[in-house]
């Protein structure tokens, strides 16, 4: 059954909504029409001239106060104190985190969010030791804060690991890591996250191999340390009490150990790690793994001039960004999936350049994996196929971004359409053989939710585990819907009741990749779309009702990184990107919600700045929920391209989306 937006009847007792009257309706198509044109060609320009987009990925001072902890390891300090060769970068690193303390002394782990004390004692350490006086103002308050917040000793566990290999930290007080678990039986390193497994290996022949570094002469962190604390392990529970013996038994291992186990088990951790370096733009293409891969392998005794050695530093060194005065490093880079939204939104609006999206279909269509990873495990009969989320990732090709490069496929078109035909097949099956048993999809694994491992004292991280989740089931769900699959195939038939099933009670759905609800709401409402059924047209419904409840008063949605702690939606100021989202949402559902929808365009269309990109500066990505968060600067560009492109053809006098079935 098809119904215009703007003139629709609720299903719920027969009640007539007000329609948007006809000169209300053609203004606010006007709206959408000069603000996407003004957005396409912001996001053309953005096209880099072999076709993909990648925009910058921005995220807290942690990575900045690594870097500088990274140095000390690489460049001991002399009798004369600690002045690395690369001084300059440490400088820039360390006026970068001073530019971001808060006003109470801490740091952030999210824009406009309260001080965090694992990034504000990661952010002293670094200051300290690149020589900032303790007396100084930023010092003093920094202090102040951590030992508010419970001192150096409430920091997380991977925190205490780092400081503990400069003696900062009692060794004996710290969870330890053995290389023995790349040995253990059952692919019980594959049953953690693919990011875990790709920084406790090489963490694990840190710790094992590393020895206690020196730091200059008279440097600790006595005063940020709390006296009223003592220092232990985490202890959440009665599990982790078991835990916490076990640690104790591989400390007097890792000390009396066999020494011929030992060392077979660090070549072991060492081939592991070596080989997953390889097809790829360093270990796990992400900053800790690359970071902890440096460490390493100067711990195994690798020369400076090592090639191995030398590819690892340039690999993570080249995560330094320098824009204009600011500078700052990446956690990882995003061109596939830059590539794919922004190729997307194009195609949906219709009016880009045909060759633009040609060059993205072609660059894409390059970078499909054809390389058995560690997902492999666990479908071994499974053909390779999929893409990664940065530039060369091989062993980790992503569930989400293979979702949606074929949904840019959609509209762009390579110059080779046999190949993409056939990339586009094994990439459709790759995802059907991806989907876990209870119907969902996760980010690189399947099945990888083994519980008791969120347990063990290093797992205060809270990414120990790759759980299915609402907003990748999503999208995978519309990539296969819109490529003509139906509720007759099993696959469909199971991922539809995994999002009915994990629907919260008022409406909403969590979102683990992106803040929060909002995002999990938007991606849900498109899958359901295109389900048939009274079940899914009821989601959809709640779903509506929940986002129209949250609008912000602007006429746009704004949503904090703090629903991660509450567990429930925190609301923000409107951001540019979350108000897409909601909109999409809305246009999912097709039925009603006028009033809301037309303000949301106002806000975006009002907002738009003349160069037709938008503002944004609060972190809607998420990396890991409570722990840490991103920034995709060009969010603010594709995702309200696509909420605009919907809205404009909701307005059109003969709808081209259909409405989805009726509640009853």
């Amino acid at each position: 059954m098809e119904s215009a937006w703007f003139e629709s009847v609720s299903r719920r007792g027969g009640r007539k909504t007000a329609a948007l009257a006809s000169a209300s309706r053609h203004a606010l198509a006007e709206s959408c029409q000069a603000a996407l044109a003004r957005s396409q060609h912001a996001l053309l320009d953005l096209q880099k001239n072999e076709g993909y987009w990648c925009g910058d990925l921005l995220a807290d001072t942690t990575l900045e106060s690594d870097y500088i902890l990274l140095q000390l390891w690489l460049y001991p300090p002399t009798e004369a104190g600690w002045c690395p060769p690369t001084v300059e970068t440490v400088q820039r690193a360390v006026k970068s985190i001073l530019s971001r303390q808060l006003p109470d002394g801490g740091y952030n782990i999210y824009p406009g969010g309260p001080a965090d004390v694992s990034a504000s004692v990661k952010a002293y350490t670094a200051l300290k030791l690149a020589g900032v006086p303790s007396g100084s103002d930023a010092m003093i308050r920094a202090r102040e804060c951590i030992l508010t917040l419970g001192g150096i000793q409430a920091a997380n566990s991977y925190v205490k690991i780092n400081l503990s290999l400069f003696g900062l930290y009692p060794r004996a007080h710290v969870p330890s890591i053995p290389p023995e678990i790349v040995l253990l039986p059952g692919g019980v390193l594959y049953e953690m996250s693919s990011w875990t497994r790709a920084i406790v290996v090489p963490l694990s022949i840190v710790q094992t191999r590393g020895g206690t570094r020196p730091v200059p002469q008279g440097f600790d962190l006595e005063e940020i340390t709390a006296s009223d604390k003592s220092f232990q392990l985490p202890r959440r529970d009665k599990l982790s009490l078991l835990f916490s013996g076990i640690d104790r038994g591989l400390k007097i291992w890792r000390d009396r150990g066999n020494a011929k186990v030992k060392n077979a088990a660090i070549r072991a951790a060492e081939k592991w790690m070596l080989d997953h370096t390889r097809y790829c733009d360093g270990l796990g293409a992400i900053y800790p793994s690359m970071m902890y891969l440096v460490m390493a392998l100067e711990a195994l005794g690798y020369p400076p001039d090592h090639p191995d050695l030398v590819e690892a530093i340039g690999h993570f060194d080249a995560l330094m960004t320098q824009r204009g005065e600011s500078f700052f490093f990446q956690p990882c880079f995003s061109p596939v999936w830059d590539t794919a939204y922004a190729a997307f939104a194009l195609g949906e609006m219709g009016t880009a350049p045909p060759e633009k999206l040609t060059q993205a279909a072609d660059w894409l269509l390059a970078r499909e994996v054809r390389r058995k990873g560690d997902w492999s495990v666990k479908r071994p009969d499974l053909e390779p196929s999929g893409w990664a989320f940065e530039f060369a990732n091989e062993h980790y090709p992503d569930i989400d971004d293979t979702a949606m490069v074929l949904l840019a496929f959609m509209h762009a078109k390579a110059s080779d359409p046999d190949a993409q035909q056939r990339c586009e097949r094994r990439a459709v099956n790759w995802l059907l053989g991806m989907q876990s048993k209870d119907g969902g999809w996760a980010a690189f694994d399947v099945d990888n939710d083994w519980q008791l491992l969120n347990r063990v004292p290093f797992a205060d991280h809270n990414a120990m585990l790759d759980p299915t989740c609402p907003d990748i089931t999503g999208r995978v769900l519309e990539a296969l819907f819109r490529r003509g699959f139906t509720q007759d195939h099993p696959a469909i038939q199971r991922g539809v009741t995994y999002l009915l099933n994990t629907q919260e009670v008022n409406g909403s759905w969590y979102g683990r990749w992106g803040v929060d609800y909002i995002y999990g709401a938007f991606l849900a409402m498109r899958a359901l779309k295109h389900a048939r059924g009274p079940e899914p047209a009821e989601a959809i419904y709640k779903g509506a009702r929940w986002l129209t409840a949250v609008q912000n008063a602007d006429g746009g949605w704004g949503e904090s990184c703090a629903s991660y702690v509450e567990n429930h939606f925190v609301p923000a100021p409107s951001t540019a990107s979350q108000t897409a989202w909601a909109l999409l949402g809305l246009l999912a559902a097709g039925d009603g919600h006028h009033d809301a929808i037309r303000r949301g365009i106002e806000f975006l269309t009002t907002t738009q700045k003349p160069d037709g990109t938008w503002h944004e500066d609060l972190a809607t990505g998420t990396g890991f929920p409570n722990v840490f968060y991103l920034q995709y600067t060009l969010y603010r560009n594709y995702f309200p391209v696509l909420a605009l492109t919907q809205a404009r053809r909701a307005l059109a006098p003969k709808p081209t989306w259909v409405q989805p079935l009726a509640a009853t």
